[in-house]
């Protein structure tokens, strides 16, 4: 809910704090600048008339969905909030605030939360579909639909920890609201993830040199805290899994539903496919 992260949220446009207003149908800045909350629960902070980035549509949120309820991605789920856990170890908060972004549907936050009493987390996506998804995933959560390549909806130094997963980074923004010894945990895929469903089904590969990228981008922001782990582990996923995991994806831009039936027609009823990502743990400079 809202009105469990208020504290924390920002006016896009100057930064100045947020209050609901009219029974939390508005948020309403100390600028006066007034955003409406949609009656999924989910508000826009965006600085401009509209967002010039667009997320996941609603069939992609929606494979989102099925594919994640299904567990395939335990491991990743696990290890992110094992990491999240350790960086909070020490901290002063009683109730850590949490920022996930590329937030999806909530399933790795929500898993976060219900982990770390006490917790509260800011689920931040670009995509309203996801939004809706992210506002009922959790009582804990404030579901908020923001660009994380423009200014954080949020205040100075509110947020305790920051979980990226698979997701765009912003590391100056990180920088600006993470807490003193807050830290991020960012998941990136893996040389060869999902590889044994690259060929027979043409979806696209993963970037070469992500996280070196990620590097180059965090210099002057952020520095590693910890050394990195690889995560790999096998996943048997019938046709209905794999189909959810193409249509979730960036592939699903780039393969019409009728070649994806095609293609999908030509598989085993089952396949064993090897999860591959790399956790890396960073900390404010």
């Amino acid at each position: 809910m809202l009105s469990t992260i208020i504290d924390v949220l920002a006016d896009p446009m100057d930064g100045t704090a947020l209050h609901g207003a009219d029974d939390y149908s508005r948020l309403v800045s100390e600028s006066s600048h007034s955003f409406d909350v949609a009656k999924q629960g989910y508000v826009t902070l965006a600085a401009g008339p509209g967002l010039k980035h667009h997320g996941d549509d609603m069939d992609m949120v929606s494979a989102r969905e099925a594919y994640l309820s299904r567990g395939h991605f335990a491991p990743f789920v696990e290890a992110v909030t094992g990491s999240v856990q350790d960086a909070l170890d020490g901290a002063e908060a009683e109730s850590p605030t949490l920022l996930e972004v590329g937030a999806g549907t909530g399933y790795y936050l929500a898993h976060t939360l219900d982990s770390i009493a006490g917790s509260r987390g800011v689920g931040l996506d670009i995509s309203p579909h996801a939004a809706r998804h992210l506002a009922k995933a959790h009582p804990r959560i404030g579901a908020v639909v923001a660009d994380v390549w423009e200014r954080l909806p949020l205040q100075d130094s509110s947020i305790d920890a920051i979980s990226v997963v698979f997701a765009p980074r912003n590391p100056a923004e990180f920088r600006r609201v993470l807490r003193p010894g807050g830290e991020v945990i960012v998941l990136t895929p893996g040389a060869g993830h999902l590889n044994e469903l690259r060929e027979p089904l043409g979806i696209l590969g993963v970037e070469e040199g992500k996280v070196e990228r990620m590097y180059e981008q965090a210099a002057g922001f952020l520095e590693q805290s910890s050394d990195p782990v690889d995560i790999s582990f096998p996943i048997e996923l019938d046709k209905d899994s794999i189909a959810a995991q193409v249509k979730m994806s960036p592939s699903a831009r780039h393969i019409s539903p009728a070649e994806l039936a095609e293609r999908m027609a030509a598989l085993p009823a089952s396949m064993t496919v090897t999860a591959r990502a790399r956790l890396d743990r960073l900390r404010a400079l």
